[in-house]
């Protein structure tokens, strides 16, 4: 008996045991579950520190650049979470983390929504081909119908409502393009899933 059959057998367990919650909550799910996060957890932390603390923070430190100290001090803050009495002190790293954060994500969000999208519906209208001048001109439409929409300073009427409804037909085709993309992607991995289940562990299918 190899450690790759009994890797095997415990995955197909584990499989079934996730499985098993589309019948009613169990052990057997609340098990793969918990087995699931804990080595998850696990793997994140020790792959976080390989791959992030040794490279960005102690490679550096050893190498003489003491200003790596402040990240440091910053990453030692996060652990008063566990000590009520100087939580407190969790905060100064929380709010660099969140502020940073916002604001990058507020200059990536600039970039690749808005200045992309502007800059994507603003290509000539006739670019020598009909299908790529078709595409800009419904392009063109659902970017200002869109906007149409979301404007409520003015109560839509005439001219305004026609233009809210189509922007909201062109809103219902995205939200309905990007769940059947979600779902797709779920269906490729439940295929995945029952595949192994079916080749890899039973044999079954050849």
């Amino acid at each position: 008996m190899t450690v790759e059959f009994i890797g095997l057998w415990i995955a197909g367990f584990l499989t079934l045991a996730i499985f098993s919650f589309l019948y009613r909550d169990n052990v057997f799910y609340k098990i793969a579950e918990a087995v699931y996060v804990g080595i998850s957890a696990g793997y994140i932390m020790v792959q976080s520190w390989h791959d992030v603390v040794i490279p960005n923070l102690l490679i550096p430190l050893k190498s003489g650049n003491w200003l790596y100290i402040i990240p440091a001090a910053l990453s030692l803050f996060m652990l008063a979470q566990l000590i009520p009495k100087i939580r407190w002190i969790s905060r100064i790293s929380i709010a660099f983390v969140v502020g940073t954060g916002a604001g990058y994500g507020f200059v990536t969000y600039l970039k690749s929504n808005l200045f992309e999208q502007v800059h994507s519906a603003i290509y000539p209208l006739w670019s020598g081909n009909i299908w790529t001048s078709l595409g800009g001109v419904v392009l063109l439409i659902g970017t200002v119908t869109g906007i149409f929409y979301f404007f409520f300073s003015l109560e839509h009427k005439g001219v305004l409502r026609i233009g809210a409804r189509v922007g909201m037909m062109f809103l219902m085709i995205t939200f309905g393009a990007s769940f059947g993309y979600t779902v797709m992607a779920r269906i490729s991995l439940l295929i995945g899933r029952i595949y192994f289940i079916l080749h890899d562990w039973l044999q079954i299918v050849k």
